[in-house]
């Protein structure tokens, strides 16, 4: 809590808010403590603010500020990478959103069998090209698939999110498979959950990489044209805690 030279206070959080000026009395706020109100602050046990969401935790005020940042409950943000959405909401909702404000495809099954075509695969720039959901196990999971520049090399991503929680998603694992012309690539690790932002996953090269050139030997022909197709499973694992996979090392 803070106040200023005339006495009028206000949290820290307001402070920006009002331009570092009291709203009472316009005068500059400084960083003058008002621990009168920090002990009556301290004393307090407020609910969550999810608690709307179902989060049934009572806490002291500074705790509850903690607990807020990581709350089980708190919305998660849309999954959908092809656009900056900034639609929030627990997981039905965003399920709902994906299906009829993205048109994404939405699929029943452990299984997926996928084909990506592009007429010319050197155009990478920006190129989300597919988000597949998936319901399995009474839970639901994102699929992506594109293109990107990892330094100077255009590459091919696949790789599976989680819409839950962390905890929740190293529940399951899942592979990937991409091949053809007697060659294939095999990814086995665990969905990453949604509270990871899209580009964080991929930018951490947390799933099946594809090079280029190998993209182009799989798609066969005249080597001008993408075509790949990728398949994978997810499952649900008995010992969740015995073993953690390592980036780029499960496959």
């Amino acid at each position: 809590m803070l106040q200023c030279h005339n006495g009028h206070t206000l949290c820290s959080t307001c402070k920006t808010r009002v331009h570092n000026r009291c709203p009472t009395c316009r005068q500059e706020l400084g960083d003058i403590r008002c621990l009168a109100l920090e002990k009556v602050a301290e004393s307090l046990e407020l609910p969550c603010k999810y608690y709307s969401l179902g989060c049934p935790e009572i806490f002291p005020y500074y705790s509850k500020l903690k607990h807020e940042a990581l709350c089980n409950f708190r919305p998660y943000n849309c999954p959908y990478a092809g656009s900056e959405c900034s639609a929030v909401g627990d997981i039905p909702f965003l399920v709902a959103h994906l299906r009829d404000d993205h048109k994404v495809d939405m699929h029943t099954g452990c299984t997926f069998n996928h084909r990506y075509v592009k007429s010319n695969p050197r155009e990478v720039e920006n190129a989300t090209w597919m988000l597949t959901v998936f319901n399995c196990f009474g839970q639901y999971f994102c699929l992506h698939f594109e293109a990107f520049q990892l330094g100077m090399a255009p590459v091919y991503m696949a790789f599976l999110r989680f819409m839950g929680d962390e905890n929740e998603a190293r529940t399951y694992s899942y592979s990937l498979e991409v091949g053809g012309y007697g060659r294939k690539l095999i990814w086995e690790g665990t969905p990453r959950s949604i509270r990871d932002s899209h580009r964080k996953v991929r930018d951490s090269h947390d799933g099946l990489i594809i090079q280029r050139n190998m993209a182009l030997f799989f798609s066969g022909g005249d080597r001008k044209e993408l075509k790949l197709r990728v398949t994978g499973r997810i499952w649900k694992e008995q010992n969740p805690d015995a073993g953690v996979c390592i980036p780029n090392l499960c496959s």
